[in-house]
């Protein structure tokens, strides 16, 4: 049975929006677009390049399909030839024109087809989507997130767990990696059931 992953870029304060340009989600206003440009380096690099060889499909919102799809096919390098090669499934409730290769669209039955993923690929990878990841946080359809932490707060914007939590347990699954600028790596697994309570 394969794994859905779960991979995103947050701030201490657990902001994920727009990490990568000004242009790519300024929904609400959000100022900080392009948070994440000043805080890259070559390791957390290294650890993106590292989840290549194991990705054998994406499952993307509408808006990171559109960013991805204008950018990544006139690309080469390892991330652009896997990302090129591999299935791309697109979350969308209406009409999309998919004309990167291999996309298709999804969303009839979001959270069966997201299941029937998993009889499909080992590794479906969600990179960015965060309206999609919400869906996934609250329907529990994910095993494994893989949260870069980044030393900074921006105290507005759109966040990881915002309204799309549901009580959950996780599993560290490998001790914390740092990058020299500050950033950590966090990889989760799902466990079933809910939290346990106790008396401390």
């Amino acid at each position: 049975m394969g794994k859905i992953h779960i991979d995103l870029f947050t701030t201490l304060d657990l902001v994920a929006q727009a990490p990568g340009g000004p242009d790519e989600d300024p929904e609400g206003d959000f100022r900080y677009g392009g948070w994440q440009a000043p805080l890259t380096d070559e390791v957390v690099g290294d650890q993106i390049t590292g989840n290549m060889p194991g990705i054998d499909a994406l499952l993307l919102g509408r808006r990171t399909y559109d960013i991805f799809a204008a950018y990544w096919p006139h690309q080469t390098g390892e991330i652009a030839d896997r990302f090129n090669e591999i299935p791309k499934y697109v979350a969308t409730r209406g009409r999309l024109d998919l004309d990167w290769t291999g996309a298709t669209a999804i969303g009839a039955d979001l959270a069966g087809e997201v299941r029937a993923l998993r009889g499909r690929h080992a590794e479906t990878h969600v990179i960015g989507s965060l309206d999609l990841v919400q869906t996934l946080l609250r329907e529990r359809l994910f095993d494994q997130l893989n949260l870069w932490v980044y030393p900074i707060t921006l105290g507005t914007g759109k966040k990881v767990f915002d309204g799309g939590a549901v009580p959950s347990s996780l599993t560290l699954l490998e001790p914390p990696l740092t990058s020299p600028k500050g950033a950590v790596l966090l990889r989760y697994g799902l466990e079933p059931g809910t939290p346990g309570t106790g008396q401390m």
